[in-house]
């Protein structure tokens, strides 16, 4: 009768160990999601204030440029598209198709020197300068919070309780190369 209790005794034990170490394990996962979340939000908030910048941008340049409006549209629609992004994968791509216009805009720039000693314009250029650093430090926080998820969601014991309770890997904010790069400047008197 006493070992057969002190088997039940055991067999509860251990399914009472077990139960901890599942629910840590799960809370582990609600934990370090929540933090890639909040680490996407900061990415989707400089890509926000980076959208919102852009329209004072182009109309400054477009009284300087008016006949540059292949430029612009450009930026218009690639702004679109990184503003109707759904995924990391979606705003990494149209980030760097934005990025690539914005370049394209600063070599029509170098063309009309007034713009370029405009006040407003050299204000906005460098609030987009400092939003592209602050854009790429959300990425690379980003990142690091998906790597360390994405390590526990392959690990044991962590893969078991991700696959019963859903947890999946997450995607990287991957943008193009060229992208990773504030677009270039020169304000010299390059003429």
């Amino acid at each position: 009768m006493r070992k057969g209790l002190l088997g039940i005794g055991v067999v509860v034990a251990f399914i009472v160990i077990l139960g901890i170490m599942l629910a840590s394990s799960y809370n582990g996962f609600v934990n370090l999601e929540e933090n890639v979340d909040q680490s996407y939000a900061q990415i989707e908030n400089q890509l926000q204030r980076r959208l919102d910048l852009i329209p004072n941008l182009v109309s400054t340049v477009k009284g300087y440029a008016a006949h540059e409006e292949e430029v612009l549209t450009e930026i218009s629609d690639a702004r679109a598209r990184l503003a109707g992004a759904g995924s990391p994968e979606e705003e990494a791509a149209a980030n760097a198709e934005l990025t690539g216009a914005l370049s394209r805009l600063l070599v029509v720039v170098e063309n009309y020197p007034n713009l370029k000693a405009d006040q407003q314009f050299t204000q906005l250029m460098d609030e987009l300068a400092g939003t592209e650093n602050r854009l790429s430090v959300a990425r690379k926080d980003y990142n690091e919070q998906v790597s360390v998820y994405n390590k526990k969601v392959k690990s044991f014991p962590g893969v078991i309780v991700a696959n019963v309770t859903g947890f999946d890997e997450k995607e990287y904010f991957e943008a193009d190369p060229g992208a990773q790069e504030a677009p270039k400047v020169d304000f010299g008197g390059s003429q």
